[in-house]
Protein backbone atom coordinates (compact mmCIF):
# COMPACT_ATOMS: atom_id res chain seq x y z
CA UNK A 1 0.00 0.00 0.00
CA UNK A 2 0.94 3.97 -1.16
CA UNK A 3 2.78 5.35 1.99
CA UNK A 4 0.38 7.99 3.80
CA UNK A 5 2.03 11.46 4.64
CA UNK A 6 0.13 13.52 7.55
CA UNK A 7 0.91 16.83 7.41
CA UNK A 8 0.62 19.01 10.45
CA UNK A 9 0.02 22.90 10.23
CA UNK A 10 -0.95 25.89 12.71
CA UNK A 11 -4.05 26.10 10.94
CA UNK A 12 -6.04 24.67 7.73
CA UNK A 13 -8.92 26.64 6.26
CA UNK A 14 -10.85 24.30 4.12
CA UNK A 15 -13.12 25.87 1.95
CA UNK A 16 -15.55 22.54 2.57
CA UNK A 17 -18.68 23.96 4.59
CA UNK A 18 -18.67 20.52 6.82
CA UNK A 19 -14.93 21.22 8.34
CA UNK A 20 -14.30 24.69 7.58
CA UNK A 21 -11.13 24.26 9.76
CA UNK A 22 -8.38 21.45 10.38
CA UNK A 23 -5.12 20.88 11.77
CA UNK A 24 -3.71 18.24 10.34
CA UNK A 25 -4.75 17.07 6.57
CA UNK A 26 -3.02 12.94 5.16
CA UNK A 27 -2.12 12.59 1.66
CA UNK A 28 -1.62 9.28 -0.51
CA UNK A 29 -1.01 9.10 -4.27
CA UNK A 30 -1.28 12.79 -4.24
CA UNK A 31 -4.89 12.90 -3.25
CA UNK A 32 -6.03 14.19 0.23
CA UNK A 33 -6.83 10.94 2.56
CA UNK A 34 -8.90 12.32 5.73
CA UNK A 35 -8.90 15.94 7.42
CA UNK A 36 -9.04 16.86 10.91
CA UNK A 37 -6.88 16.37 13.78
CA UNK A 38 -3.88 14.23 14.79
CA UNK A 39 -5.52 11.13 14.16
CA UNK A 40 -7.50 11.79 11.45
CA UNK A 41 -5.36 8.82 9.41
CA UNK A 42 -5.58 6.73 11.68
CA UNK A 43 -8.24 4.65 10.34
CA UNK A 44 -6.23 4.28 7.31
CA UNK A 45 -3.45 2.85 8.05
CA UNK A 46 0.24 3.68 9.54
CA UNK A 47 0.87 7.54 8.33
CA UNK A 48 4.20 9.69 8.17
CA UNK A 49 4.19 12.98 10.11
CA UNK A 50 5.46 15.94 7.83
CA UNK A 51 5.89 18.66 10.74
CA UNK A 52 7.43 20.98 7.73
CA UNK A 53 4.23 23.09 7.47
CA UNK A 54 3.38 23.08 10.94
CA UNK A 55 4.15 26.77 11.58
CA UNK A 56 2.28 27.66 8.97
CA UNK A 57 -1.51 28.20 7.67
CA UNK A 58 -2.32 26.18 4.65
CA UNK A 59 -5.22 27.09 2.17
CA UNK A 60 -6.42 25.12 -0.60
CA UNK A 61 -4.11 25.97 -3.44
CA UNK A 62 -5.41 29.09 -5.76
CA UNK A 63 -6.92 29.03 -9.08
CA UNK A 64 -5.98 31.60 -11.14
CA UNK A 65 -8.62 31.60 -13.83
CA UNK A 66 -7.56 34.15 -16.26
CA UNK A 67 -3.98 34.89 -16.32
CA UNK A 68 -1.48 34.38 -19.75
CA UNK A 69 1.67 32.06 -19.68
CA UNK A 70 4.01 35.16 -20.89
CA UNK A 71 3.76 36.47 -17.58
CA UNK A 72 7.00 34.53 -17.51
CA UNK A 73 8.37 34.92 -20.69
CA UNK A 74 7.38 38.30 -21.37
CA UNK A 75 9.99 39.56 -18.45
CA UNK A 76 12.57 39.06 -21.60
CA UNK A 77 11.82 42.68 -22.91
CA UNK A 78 12.17 45.54 -20.67
CA UNK A 79 9.71 46.27 -18.23
CA UNK A 80 8.22 50.11 -18.80
CA UNK A 81 5.48 50.29 -16.45
CA UNK A 82 4.03 52.90 -14.16
CA UNK A 83 3.91 50.38 -10.84
CA UNK A 84 6.43 48.23 -9.21
CA UNK A 85 6.28 44.55 -10.12
CA UNK A 86 8.58 41.66 -9.25
CA UNK A 87 9.90 39.25 -11.71
CA UNK A 88 9.91 35.54 -12.22
CA UNK A 89 13.51 35.33 -10.16
CA UNK A 90 12.04 37.56 -7.42
CA UNK A 91 13.66 40.50 -8.26
CA UNK A 92 12.21 43.97 -8.14
CA UNK A 93 11.35 45.94 -11.18
CA UNK A 94 10.65 50.03 -10.21
CA UNK A 95 7.58 50.83 -11.97
CA UNK A 96 8.75 54.42 -14.17
CA UNK A 97 6.22 57.39 -13.12
CA UNK A 98 7.40 59.68 -16.45
CA UNK A 99 7.66 59.19 -20.04
CA UNK A 100 10.92 60.69 -19.42
CA UNK A 101 11.63 57.42 -16.86
CA UNK A 102 10.53 55.50 -19.88
CA UNK A 103 13.07 56.70 -22.66
CA UNK A 104 16.08 56.79 -20.34
CA UNK A 105 15.28 53.27 -18.98
CA UNK A 106 14.82 52.05 -22.42
CA UNK A 107 17.73 54.11 -24.19
CA UNK A 108 20.02 52.26 -21.44
CA UNK A 109 18.53 49.25 -22.23
CA UNK A 110 19.28 49.57 -25.74
CA UNK A 111 23.08 50.30 -24.88
CA UNK A 112 23.35 46.48 -24.10
CA UNK A 113 21.32 44.71 -27.03
CA UNK A 114 23.14 43.92 -30.05
CA UNK A 115 23.24 47.10 -32.49
CA UNK A 116 20.51 45.73 -35.27
CA UNK A 117 18.24 44.02 -32.49
CA UNK A 118 15.17 45.80 -31.86
CA UNK A 119 13.96 47.71 -28.68
CA UNK A 120 10.97 45.91 -27.09
CA UNK A 121 9.43 47.03 -23.72
CA UNK A 122 5.99 46.19 -22.35
CA UNK A 123 3.87 46.95 -19.29
CA UNK A 124 3.39 50.97 -20.33
CA UNK A 125 0.19 52.89 -19.79
CA UNK A 126 -0.46 56.50 -20.95
CA UNK A 127 -3.33 56.48 -18.64
CA UNK A 128 -1.34 57.46 -15.66
CA UNK A 129 0.51 60.11 -17.44
CA UNK A 130 -1.95 61.82 -19.14
CA UNK A 131 -0.14 65.67 -19.86
CA UNK A 132 1.56 64.08 -22.49
CA UNK A 133 0.46 60.67 -24.76
CA UNK A 134 3.93 58.61 -25.69
CA UNK A 135 4.59 58.95 -29.59
CA UNK A 136 7.10 57.98 -32.50
CA UNK A 137 8.79 61.26 -31.72
CA UNK A 138 9.57 60.21 -27.69
CA UNK A 139 10.77 56.46 -29.63
CA UNK A 140 12.85 58.30 -31.74
CA UNK A 141 14.68 59.53 -28.74
CA UNK A 142 15.38 55.98 -28.02
CA UNK A 143 16.94 54.81 -31.65
CA UNK A 144 16.38 56.19 -34.96
CA UNK A 145 17.91 54.01 -36.94
CA UNK A 146 16.32 50.37 -35.38
CA UNK A 147 12.74 49.82 -34.60
CA UNK A 148 11.50 50.66 -30.90
CA UNK A 149 8.34 49.15 -30.10
CA UNK A 150 6.36 49.54 -26.10
CA UNK A 151 3.48 47.51 -25.97
CA UNK A 152 1.11 49.17 -23.46
CA UNK A 153 -0.09 46.50 -19.95
CA UNK A 154 -3.55 45.92 -21.29
CA UNK A 155 -1.48 43.98 -24.86
CA UNK A 156 -4.48 45.61 -26.95
CA UNK A 157 -1.98 48.78 -27.72
CA UNK A 158 1.52 49.84 -28.46
CA UNK A 159 3.19 52.47 -29.73
CA UNK A 160 6.50 52.10 -32.18
CA UNK A 161 8.93 54.80 -33.10
CA UNK A 162 9.04 56.09 -37.07
CA UNK A 163 11.58 53.13 -38.22
CA UNK A 164 9.22 50.71 -36.87
CA UNK A 165 5.98 51.99 -38.72
CA UNK A 166 8.31 52.78 -41.96
CA UNK A 167 8.66 48.99 -41.51
CA UNK A 168 5.26 48.02 -41.52
CA UNK A 169 4.79 51.02 -44.46
CA UNK A 170 2.59 52.60 -42.34
CA UNK A 171 2.31 56.23 -43.86
CA UNK A 172 -0.50 59.43 -44.39
CA UNK A 173 -2.15 57.30 -46.74
CA UNK A 174 -3.35 54.35 -44.60
CA UNK A 175 -6.38 53.20 -43.99
CA UNK A 176 -6.21 50.93 -41.10
CA UNK A 177 -8.36 50.55 -38.43
CA UNK A 178 -6.73 51.44 -35.63
CA UNK A 179 -3.75 53.26 -37.06
CA UNK A 180 -3.63 56.68 -35.10
CA UNK A 181 -2.68 59.98 -36.73
CA UNK A 182 -1.19 63.01 -35.61
CA UNK A 183 -2.42 66.63 -36.53
CA UNK A 184 -0.89 66.21 -39.25
CA UNK A 185 -2.12 63.33 -40.76
CA UNK A 186 1.10 61.19 -40.27
CA UNK A 187 1.22 58.23 -37.97
CA UNK A 188 1.89 59.05 -34.51
CA UNK A 189 3.04 55.77 -33.35
CA UNK A 190 -0.07 54.42 -31.71
CA UNK A 191 -1.70 51.43 -32.54
CA UNK A 192 -5.03 50.04 -31.53
CA UNK A 193 -5.74 46.11 -31.48
CA UNK A 194 -4.50 43.44 -33.27
CA UNK A 195 -4.74 44.35 -36.79
CA UNK A 196 -2.91 47.51 -36.47
CA UNK A 197 -0.44 46.00 -34.39
CA UNK A 198 0.06 42.27 -35.83
CA UNK A 199 2.15 43.79 -38.74
CA UNK A 200 4.56 45.26 -37.04
CA UNK A 201 4.94 42.64 -34.15
CA UNK A 202 5.17 40.00 -37.24
CA UNK A 203 8.67 42.39 -38.20
CA UNK A 204 9.90 42.77 -35.18
CA UNK A 205 9.38 38.95 -34.32
CA UNK A 206 7.45 39.70 -31.06
CA UNK A 207 5.35 36.84 -31.10
CA UNK A 208 3.05 36.32 -28.08
CA UNK A 209 3.02 32.05 -29.04
CA UNK A 210 6.86 31.92 -28.42
CA UNK A 211 6.82 34.12 -25.34
CA UNK A 212 5.01 31.77 -23.48
CA UNK A 213 5.94 28.35 -25.05
CA UNK A 214 9.28 28.45 -24.82
CA UNK A 215 10.12 25.70 -22.17
CA UNK A 216 11.88 28.27 -19.76
CA UNK A 217 9.24 30.45 -20.50
CA UNK A 218 7.00 27.75 -19.09
CA UNK A 219 9.42 27.10 -16.28
CA UNK A 220 9.27 31.05 -15.47
CA UNK A 221 5.33 30.64 -14.98
CA UNK A 222 5.14 27.72 -13.24
CA UNK A 223 7.93 30.01 -10.43
CA UNK A 224 5.60 32.94 -11.04
CA UNK A 225 2.39 30.69 -9.59
CA UNK A 226 4.15 29.25 -7.04
CA UNK A 227 5.57 33.14 -5.65
CA UNK A 228 1.61 33.27 -5.19
CA UNK A 229 0.59 30.45 -4.11
CA UNK A 230 -1.06 29.51 -7.32
CA UNK A 231 -1.43 25.77 -7.95
CA UNK A 232 -3.77 25.82 -10.74
CA UNK A 233 -3.51 28.52 -13.68
CA UNK A 234 -4.88 29.30 -16.84
CA UNK A 235 -3.28 30.39 -20.33
CA UNK A 236 -6.32 32.44 -22.21
CA UNK A 237 -5.68 32.60 -25.66
CA UNK A 238 -3.23 30.00 -26.37
CA UNK A 239 -1.61 29.31 -29.79
CA UNK A 240 -0.60 25.93 -30.40
CA UNK A 241 1.85 24.86 -33.54
CA UNK A 242 2.90 21.60 -34.03
CA UNK A 243 5.15 20.29 -31.01
CA UNK A 244 3.40 23.26 -28.34
CA UNK A 245 1.62 20.69 -26.53
CA UNK A 246 4.70 18.37 -26.61
CA UNK A 247 6.81 20.79 -25.16
CA UNK A 248 3.76 21.09 -22.73
CA UNK A 249 3.76 17.77 -21.72
CA UNK A 250 7.30 17.55 -21.57
CA UNK A 251 7.40 20.64 -18.85
CA UNK A 252 4.26 20.15 -16.99
CA UNK A 253 5.19 16.75 -16.28
CA UNK A 254 7.93 16.92 -14.97
CA UNK A 255 7.74 16.24 -10.66
CA UNK A 256 9.30 19.63 -9.90
CA UNK A 257 6.98 21.71 -12.10
CA UNK A 258 4.64 23.44 -9.11
CA UNK A 259 1.35 24.36 -11.09
CA UNK A 260 -1.55 22.69 -13.06
CA UNK A 261 -1.70 24.18 -16.41
CA UNK A 262 -5.10 25.26 -18.42
CA UNK A 263 -4.90 26.88 -21.39
CA UNK A 264 -7.36 27.50 -23.75
CA UNK A 265 -6.85 27.81 -27.65
CA UNK A 266 -7.38 31.01 -28.76
CA UNK A 267 -10.55 31.13 -31.29
CA UNK A 268 -8.99 32.89 -34.88
CA UNK A 269 -7.26 32.15 -37.57
CA UNK A 270 -9.59 29.10 -38.71
CA UNK A 271 -13.35 28.33 -39.58
CA UNK A 272 -15.35 28.32 -36.76
CA UNK A 273 -16.39 24.27 -37.22
CA UNK A 274 -12.24 23.95 -37.73
CA UNK A 275 -11.69 25.91 -34.39
CA UNK A 276 -14.04 23.81 -32.07
CA UNK A 277 -12.96 20.54 -33.56
CA UNK A 278 -9.67 21.31 -32.80
CA UNK A 279 -10.05 22.31 -29.15
CA UNK A 280 -12.03 18.82 -29.10
CA UNK A 281 -9.51 16.69 -30.16
CA UNK A 282 -7.43 18.61 -27.90
CA UNK A 283 -9.12 17.51 -25.02
CA UNK A 284 -7.85 13.96 -25.50
CA UNK A 285 -4.36 15.00 -24.69
CA UNK A 286 -4.96 16.05 -21.32
CA UNK A 287 -3.33 15.04 -17.99
CA UNK A 288 -3.33 15.81 -14.18
CA UNK A 289 -1.41 18.24 -15.03
CA UNK A 290 -2.34 19.81 -18.15
CA UNK A 291 -5.62 20.36 -19.12
CA UNK A 292 -6.79 21.33 -22.88
CA UNK A 293 -10.10 21.77 -24.45
CA UNK A 294 -11.24 25.17 -23.75
CA UNK A 295 -11.63 27.59 -26.12
CA UNK A 296 -10.82 32.32 -26.07
CA UNK A 297 -12.81 34.00 -28.00
CA UNK A 298 -12.05 37.83 -28.25
CA UNK A 299 -14.98 40.66 -28.70
CA UNK A 300 -13.97 43.58 -27.78
CA UNK A 301 -10.57 45.75 -26.36
CA UNK A 302 -9.26 47.60 -23.27
CA UNK A 303 -11.70 50.12 -21.34
CA UNK A 304 -8.45 52.24 -20.46
CA UNK A 305 -7.33 52.43 -23.81
CA UNK A 306 -10.50 53.44 -25.06
CA UNK A 307 -11.53 50.07 -27.60
CA UNK A 308 -13.60 48.30 -25.30
CA UNK A 309 -17.54 48.53 -27.06
CA UNK A 310 -19.40 50.17 -24.29
CA UNK A 311 -23.17 51.34 -24.68
CA UNK A 312 -24.57 54.74 -24.42
CA UNK A 313 -23.38 57.03 -23.84
CA UNK A 314 -20.40 55.68 -24.48
CA UNK A 315 -17.01 57.31 -23.41
CA UNK A 316 -17.08 60.48 -20.81
CA UNK A 317 -14.25 62.11 -23.05
CA UNK A 318 -15.93 62.02 -26.26
CA UNK A 319 -13.63 59.34 -27.90
CA UNK A 320 -15.06 56.89 -30.65
CA UNK A 321 -16.80 53.50 -29.15
CA UNK A 322 -13.71 50.90 -29.39
CA UNK A 323 -13.04 48.51 -31.97
CA UNK A 324 -14.34 44.94 -32.34
CA UNK A 325 -11.58 41.94 -32.27
CA UNK A 326 -13.97 39.36 -33.71
CA UNK A 327 -17.13 41.31 -35.16
CA UNK A 328 -20.29 39.95 -33.52
CA UNK A 329 -22.25 37.87 -36.10
CA UNK A 330 -18.63 35.67 -36.04
CA UNK A 331 -18.93 35.42 -32.22
CA UNK A 332 -21.93 34.26 -32.52
CA UNK A 333 -20.89 31.68 -35.31
CA UNK A 334 -17.94 30.75 -33.06
CA UNK A 335 -19.87 30.42 -29.75
CA UNK A 336 -22.34 28.00 -32.17
CA UNK A 337 -19.78 25.77 -33.31
CA UNK A 338 -18.46 25.35 -29.83
CA UNK A 339 -21.70 24.39 -28.12
CA UNK A 340 -21.95 22.05 -30.98
CA UNK A 341 -18.93 20.11 -30.41
CA UNK A 342 -19.37 20.06 -26.75
CA UNK A 343 -16.32 22.62 -26.09
CA UNK A 344 -16.24 25.57 -23.37
CA UNK A 345 -16.00 28.85 -24.34
CA UNK A 346 -14.39 31.78 -22.12
CA UNK A 347 -14.93 35.08 -23.70
CA UNK A 348 -13.67 38.43 -23.38
CA UNK A 349 -15.92 41.37 -22.46
CA UNK A 350 -14.70 44.53 -21.27
CA UNK A 351 -17.30 47.07 -22.23
CA UNK A 352 -21.35 46.32 -21.67
CA UNK A 353 -21.89 46.59 -25.18
CA UNK A 354 -19.46 43.83 -26.20
CA UNK A 355 -21.15 41.40 -22.95
CA UNK A 356 -24.64 41.76 -24.54
CA UNK A 357 -22.84 40.22 -28.16
CA UNK A 358 -21.59 37.82 -25.72
CA UNK A 359 -24.79 36.74 -23.71
CA UNK A 360 -27.12 36.89 -27.23
CA UNK A 361 -24.52 34.41 -28.56
CA UNK A 362 -24.69 31.59 -25.70
CA UNK A 363 -28.37 32.26 -25.51
CA UNK A 364 -28.63 31.32 -29.15
CA UNK A 365 -26.16 28.34 -29.01
CA UNK A 366 -28.46 27.31 -26.37
CA UNK A 367 -31.54 27.57 -27.91
CA UNK A 368 -29.94 25.45 -31.21
CA UNK A 369 -27.75 22.94 -29.26
CA UNK A 370 -29.13 22.60 -25.89
CA UNK A 371 -25.95 21.80 -23.53
CA UNK A 372 -26.49 21.99 -19.58
CA UNK A 373 -23.66 22.11 -18.64
CA UNK A 374 -21.49 24.27 -20.92
CA UNK A 375 -20.23 26.72 -18.09
CA UNK A 376 -18.51 29.28 -20.91
CA UNK A 377 -17.31 31.99 -18.87
CA UNK A 378 -17.20 35.77 -19.35
CA UNK A 379 -13.56 37.48 -18.86
CA UNK A 380 -13.67 40.64 -17.18
CA UNK A 381 -17.67 41.60 -17.02
CA UNK A 382 -16.25 45.16 -16.11
CA UNK A 383 -19.41 46.96 -17.01
CA UNK A 384 -21.99 44.30 -16.80
CA UNK A 385 -25.21 45.49 -15.15
CA UNK A 386 -27.39 43.70 -12.65
CA UNK A 387 -29.88 42.92 -15.86
CA UNK A 388 -26.62 41.68 -17.85
CA UNK A 389 -25.68 39.25 -14.39
CA UNK A 390 -29.64 38.24 -14.10
CA UNK A 391 -29.09 36.66 -17.87
CA UNK A 392 -25.94 34.82 -16.73
CA UNK A 393 -27.57 33.28 -14.08
CA UNK A 394 -30.23 32.17 -15.89
CA UNK A 395 -28.49 31.12 -18.65
CA UNK A 396 -25.56 29.14 -16.43
CA UNK A 397 -22.90 31.40 -17.92
CA UNK A 398 -19.93 31.96 -15.77
CA UNK A 399 -18.24 35.65 -14.61
CA UNK A 400 -14.83 36.27 -13.92
CA UNK A 401 -14.51 39.55 -12.78
CA UNK A 402 -11.00 41.86 -13.10
CA UNK A 403 -11.36 42.82 -9.27
CA UNK A 404 -7.80 44.62 -9.44
CA UNK A 405 -9.08 46.78 -12.42
CA UNK A 406 -10.61 48.97 -8.94
CA UNK A 407 -7.32 49.59 -7.51
CA UNK A 408 -4.99 50.03 -10.40
CA UNK A 409 -7.21 51.48 -12.72
CA UNK A 410 -10.65 53.07 -10.75
CA UNK A 411 -9.39 56.49 -10.44
CA UNK A 412 -8.97 57.05 -14.13
CA UNK A 413 -12.01 55.20 -14.63
CA UNK A 414 -13.97 58.09 -12.96
CA UNK A 415 -12.24 60.83 -14.57
CA UNK A 416 -11.10 59.35 -18.33
CA UNK A 417 -12.99 56.70 -19.47
CA UNK A 418 -16.69 55.87 -18.58
CA UNK A 419 -17.10 58.12 -15.29
CA UNK A 420 -18.36 58.44 -11.41
CA UNK A 421 -21.31 56.27 -11.60
CA UNK A 422 -20.69 53.76 -14.03
CA UNK A 423 -17.39 53.69 -12.34
CA UNK A 424 -19.06 52.76 -9.10
CA UNK A 425 -20.56 49.91 -9.98
CA UNK A 426 -18.02 48.18 -12.58
CA UNK A 427 -16.40 44.70 -11.51
CA UNK A 428 -19.52 44.47 -9.68
CA UNK A 429 -18.92 41.20 -7.84
CA UNK A 430 -21.46 41.60 -5.27
CA UNK A 431 -24.13 42.59 -8.23
CA UNK A 432 -23.28 39.39 -9.69
CA UNK A 433 -23.45 37.10 -6.83
CA UNK A 434 -26.37 38.73 -5.61
CA UNK A 435 -28.09 37.89 -8.62
CA UNK A 436 -26.75 34.15 -8.65
CA UNK A 437 -24.15 33.88 -11.12
CA UNK A 438 -21.17 31.51 -10.52
CA UNK A 439 -18.36 33.97 -10.49
CA UNK A 440 -14.67 34.66 -9.74
CA UNK A 441 -11.99 37.18 -10.15
CA UNK A 442 -8.98 37.09 -11.45
CA UNK A 443 -5.33 39.07 -12.28
CA UNK A 444 -4.94 39.01 -16.05
CA UNK A 445 -1.16 38.81 -15.30
CA UNK A 446 1.30 39.77 -16.22
CA UNK A 447 -1.44 42.97 -17.36
CA UNK A 448 -1.45 43.19 -13.25
CA UNK A 449 0.55 41.69 -10.83
CA UNK A 450 -0.26 37.89 -9.99
CA UNK A 451 -1.51 38.16 -6.76
CA UNK A 452 -4.72 36.03 -5.60
CA UNK A 453 -4.43 37.67 -2.44
CA UNK A 454 -4.30 41.33 -3.28
CA UNK A 455 -7.14 40.43 -5.99
CA UNK A 456 -9.23 38.79 -3.14
CA UNK A 457 -8.24 42.28 -1.00
CA UNK A 458 -9.25 44.30 -4.14
CA UNK A 459 -12.63 42.50 -4.40
CA UNK A 460 -13.18 43.04 -0.20
CA UNK A 461 -12.08 46.87 -0.15
CA UNK A 462 -12.65 47.99 -3.78
CA UNK A 463 -9.91 51.11 -2.82
CA UNK A 464 -8.15 53.24 -5.70
CA UNK A 465 -4.72 54.07 -5.93
CA UNK A 466 -5.68 57.28 -4.53
CA UNK A 467 -7.41 55.70 -1.52
CA UNK A 468 -11.14 56.68 -1.80
CA UNK A 469 -13.84 53.56 -1.99
CA UNK A 470 -15.09 53.12 -5.02
CA UNK A 471 -18.82 51.59 -5.29
CA UNK A 472 -18.71 50.66 -1.43
CA UNK A 473 -21.88 48.49 -2.73
CA UNK A 474 -20.06 46.45 -4.31
CA UNK A 475 -18.15 45.53 -1.73
CA UNK A 476 -17.55 41.25 -0.72
CA UNK A 477 -17.06 39.81 2.47
CA UNK A 478 -12.81 38.35 3.31
CA UNK A 479 -14.73 34.58 2.92
CA UNK A 480 -16.33 35.47 -0.25
CA UNK A 481 -13.63 36.62 -2.01
CA UNK A 482 -11.50 33.62 -0.44
CA UNK A 483 -14.23 31.55 -1.94
CA UNK A 484 -13.79 32.82 -5.66
CA UNK A 485 -9.84 32.44 -5.32
CA UNK A 486 -10.79 28.92 -4.65
CA UNK A 487 -13.71 27.31 -5.11
CA UNK A 488 -15.17 30.30 -7.36
CA UNK A 489 -12.68 29.56 -10.32
CA UNK A 490 -12.11 25.99 -10.17
CA UNK A 491 -15.91 25.61 -10.93
CA UNK A 492 -15.64 28.24 -13.73
CA UNK A 493 -12.67 25.54 -15.36
CA UNK A 494 -14.73 22.73 -14.42
CA UNK A 495 -11.87 21.27 -11.76
CA UNK A 496 -14.24 21.79 -8.82
CA UNK A 497 -14.57 18.11 -8.31
CA UNK A 498 -10.64 18.07 -7.90
CA UNK A 499 -9.11 21.08 -6.38
CA UNK A 500 -10.57 24.66 -4.68
CA UNK A 501 -11.01 22.75 -1.29
CA UNK A 502 -9.24 20.47 1.05
CA UNK A 503 -11.39 17.76 1.46
CA UNK A 504 -11.32 13.77 1.06
CA UNK A 505 -11.07 12.56 -2.86
CA UNK A 506 -9.58 16.06 -3.81
CA UNK A 507 -5.88 16.83 -5.17
CA UNK A 508 -3.47 17.47 -2.24
CA UNK A 509 -2.96 20.99 -3.60
CA UNK A 510 -2.15 23.73 -0.91
CA UNK A 511 -1.12 27.11 -0.61
CA UNK A 512 1.27 27.95 2.61
CA UNK A 513 0.82 30.71 4.05
CA UNK A 514 2.49 32.81 6.73
CA UNK A 515 -0.72 34.18 8.63
CA UNK A 516 -4.36 33.07 8.96
CA UNK A 517 -6.03 35.45 6.25
CA UNK A 518 -9.37 35.85 8.13
CA UNK A 519 -7.22 36.65 11.38
CA UNK A 520 -5.59 39.36 8.85
CA UNK A 521 -8.91 40.76 7.66
CA UNK A 522 -10.21 43.05 5.19
CA UNK A 523 -7.07 45.35 5.77
CA UNK A 524 -4.55 43.02 6.03
CA UNK A 525 -5.68 40.49 3.37
CA UNK A 526 -3.03 41.18 0.76
CA UNK A 527 -0.23 41.08 2.96
CA UNK A 528 -0.49 37.78 4.20
CA UNK A 529 2.97 36.29 3.11
CA UNK A 530 2.80 33.48 0.73
CA UNK A 531 5.43 30.52 1.53
CA UNK A 532 5.21 28.53 -0.98
CA UNK A 533 2.91 25.59 -1.95
CA UNK A 534 1.98 21.67 -2.23
CA UNK A 535 1.06 19.97 -5.45
CA UNK A 536 -0.56 16.66 -5.38
CA UNK A 537 1.36 16.78 -2.16
CA UNK A 538 4.84 17.61 -3.03
CA UNK A 539 6.47 20.36 -1.21
CA UNK A 540 7.33 23.53 -3.23
CA UNK A 541 8.72 26.37 -0.33
CA UNK A 542 10.23 29.56 -1.83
Amino acid sequence: MSKITLFSAKKIITMDRNRPEATHVAVRDGRILAVGGADCAAPWGEAVVDESLADSVLMPGFVEGHAHMMAGGIWKYAYAGYHDRIDPEGRPAPGKTTIEEVVEGLKEHAAGLPADAPVIAWGFDPIFLPTERLNRHHLDEIAADRPVAVLFSNFHLMCVNSKALELAQYSRETNVEGVMKGADGTPNGELQEMAAMFPVMRRLGIDFRSISADREAVRAYGRVAQRAGVTTITDLFATFNPGDVDTLLEVTGAPDFPVRLVPAMGGTGAAPAEIAAQAAALRGRSTDKLRLGAVKLMTDGSIQGWTARVKWPGYVGGQPNGIWNTPPELIAELVAECQKAGVQTHIHVNGDEASEVAIDAIEAAGRSHPWAGARHVLQHCQMMGADQFRRCADLGICCNIFANHIWYFGDQHVALTIGEDRARRMDALRTALDEGVRATIHSDAPVTSLAPLFTAWAAVNRQTMSGRVLGEAQRVSVEEALHAVTLGAAYTLKMDGEVGSIETGKRADFAVLGADPFEAGAEGLKDVPVRGTVLGGEVHLL
